[in-house]
């Protein structure tokens, strides 16, 4: 772990970056043009205390999981985030691999995106980054760790990844998660990171073994789902997907489908940082 030369890349991204890139008010009294410790912490998920220690050479070794949440807030680019990795004494995710950071370019247009529910996720479901509006909508997705980074294996092991949908869409949604991970199959066939996910569920869930073994194909594009929120009720979206060429990484934006739901959304938006936990 290198750091001094850590605690200055840190401090330099955080100065480079303005407050509107990341959605924050330039207001006037803001003493600097870049980013305060205590936003950074924020954006990231970690206590202000832990960034001013990286920022003055004096922490711990960071984990992967808090370098990637750190790349994520201060928006690096791909080769940033690999010299972010080695500073800190540790490999960079693989390019195109499970543990890949969503792409800055991606990440920035969740920014833009305002009040529109969005999120960044791998060609198998993993969810790499979310929007504040996609966060309080539906919960931090992208704290999940193991096999349970992914949808399709919260989906087909654990009841409660169900709880925000109603029961009557849940056959379709179940159909076209297992459709898209066949897909991703199909694209990267030598992977065992991919055949071990298959291996996984086929073990735990016969509707998954049943649904696998219809061989149905199909990269999620468009649809309208249903979000029951715990405070706020439901919340009918027409959702969008963007495929990259590469087709590795997938940006999803979900609109309000109907006056109600706009409305409900809006709410709760107003109601703020009274963020909720998924299981």
């Amino acid at each position: 772990m290198q750091r001094e030369q850590l605690a200055d890349f840190l401090r330099r991204r955080r100065e480079a970056i303005r407050p509107a890139e990341v959605g924050i008010p330039d207001g006037p009294r803001r003493r600097t043009t870049g980013l305060r410790r205590e936003e950074v912490a924020r954006l990231a998920g970690m206590s202000v205390d832990y960034v001013v220690r990286l920022e003055q050479a004096r922490s711990s070794q960071p984990s992967a999981q808090l370098l990637a949440a750190l790349a994520r807030a201060l928006r690096l680019s791909e080769d940033e985030r690999t010299h972010l990795f080695h500073l800190a004494g540790h490999q960079p995710p693989a390019a195109g691999g499970t543990a890949s950071l969503a792409r800055a370019g991606l990440i920035r247009i969740l920014d833009l995106l305002g009040d529109n529910p969005a999120m960044v996720l791998s060609d198998l479901g993993e969810v790499l980054a979310q929007n504040r509006a996609s966060v309080l909508l539906v919960g931090d997705h992208s704290r999940f760790t193991g096999l349970r980074r992914f949808l399709v294996y919260r989906w087909f092991t654990e009841p409660d990844a169900r709880i925000m949908q109603p029961s009557i869409d849940y056959p379709d949604h179940a159909r076209r998660l297992v459709a898209d991970l066949r897909a991703a199959a199909g694209r990267r066939a030598d992977d065992p990171v991919v055949a071990d996910l298959i291996a996984r569920l086929s073990a735990a869930s016969a509707d998954f073994r049943a649904l696998w073994s219809e061989h149905e194909v199909g990269v999620r594009r468009a649809d309208r789902k249903t979000a029951l929120h715990p405070r706020v009720g439901p919340v009918v979206l027409d959702c969008e997907t963007l495929v990259t060429p590469d087709m590795g990484q997938e940006l999803v934006v979900m609109t309000p489908a109907d006056a109600e739901s706009r409305e409900r959304l809006a709410l709760l938006m107003v109601l703020g940082n009274e963020e909720f936990s998924v299981h």
